[in-house]
């Protein structure tokens, strides 16, 4: 017998043992793929994640064969024994999280499908991940960033006007990266100040933008996109350097080196704007169920993350400030 696969398998070679399983699993795993992509509306990375969980399941099961992997053999000793393995390897309460819900995911599905007789997944216990705080930027933090983006753009350099729009609209409307890269000049309405956002799941949700962000948008898309347009463009907001749509990696960097050269020396990206966007309107009245829609999340508990930021800065400001603190 083959010896048991390390828990964490690199991609490289889980596409390897994908490609080594026998004939039905791989039919059932294309099967469950269609199902993620098409019905569940998931972004490929996170189909892949999906997938890539699933089959390292298949193969600790098959004691590291994939040859010898049947979906019939999953069950919850042995998904127990899967989790057991990579908490010994080191792996972190969030990942053990995500992995136990990935494999719920599947063998729901497969019991859908009649591959497998009984569900076992709702009876997997996995340790409830830590909540980390995420960090955000001061109101003044994030004005400083915004005035150095639009420095950098004021000899309208096509690239330095491209860099201020990203970074003001991330900030004016908190969207994730990927929904920001995605964009197409068709899905701003400068008239009503919104942009029409697809994010999660394939939900559309309509978000709105300040002057300033419009500004920065019509500077960008009236001096500066004429100089990097190309047959790839299409009809992309924004674009990379040899006119294709904009990356997301390239859009992190645009980030993390305008907030990174401000003097505190912050080190935060796309996902760090957000925040602090959604923990700025909290603290400036807006309720919870409208930060909420603004930030396509999908359910509420998510958005009540943002509060606990803004009670630990408010407790912050008190112990730094009260005489009694």
């Amino acid at each position: 017998m083959s010896p048991q696969p390390p828990a964490r398998t690199p991609r490289a070679d889980l596409a390897r043992l994908r490609r080594g399983l026998p004939a039905d699993v791989k039919a059932a795993l294309d099967g469950y793929e269609r199902h993620l992509a098409s019905e569940r509306a998931l972004s490929p990375h996170t189909v892949r994640a999906y997938l890539g969980d699933v089959v390292a399941l298949l193969v600790h099961l098959a004691a590291g064969a994939p040859e010898h992997a049947a979906v019939e053999s999953v069950d919850l000793p042995g998904l127990r024994s899967w989790l057991a393995a990579q908490h010994s390897a080191g792996a972190s309460r969030t990942t053990l999280a995500r992995r136990a819900a990935s494999a719920r995911a599947f063998t729901a599905w497969a019991a859908r499908t009649g591959l497998l007789a009984d569900d076992p997944g709702p009876r997997l216990a996995a340790p409830r991940p830590h909540r980390t705080l995420p960090q955000v930027l001061r109101p003044e933090q994030a004005r400083a960033a915004m005035a150095a983006a639009e420095v950098g753009a004021e000899q309208g350099d096509p690239v330095a006007l491209r860099d201020q729009a990203v970074v003001e609209l991330l900030y004016a409307t908190g969207v994730r990266v990927a929904e920001l890269c995605g964009l197409d000049l068709d899905d701003v309405d400068y008239s009503q100040r919104v942009i029409r956002v697809l994010g999660k799941g394939s939900r559309e949700r309509v978000v709105p933008f300040g002057v300033p962000a419009e500004r920065a948008v019509r500077r960008w898309v009236e001096h500066g996109r004429s100089a990097l347009v190309s047959d790839r463009s299409h009809r992309a907001l924004l674009l990379g350097a040899r006119g294709g749509r904009l990356d997301p990696r390239t859009a992190r960097k645009i980030v993390h080196d305008v907030v990174g050269a401000l003097p505190d020396g912050i080190d935060t990206g796309p996902h760090g704007l957000r925040h602090s966007a959604a923990t700025h309107l909290l603290e400036g009245g807006a309720d919870l169920r409208t930060v909420q829609e603004l930030l396509g999340h999908a359910t509420l508990a998510t958005t009540q993350l943002y509060t606990h930021v803004t009670v630990e800065r408010l407790k912050a400001i008190h112990d730094r400030t009260h005489p009694r603190s």
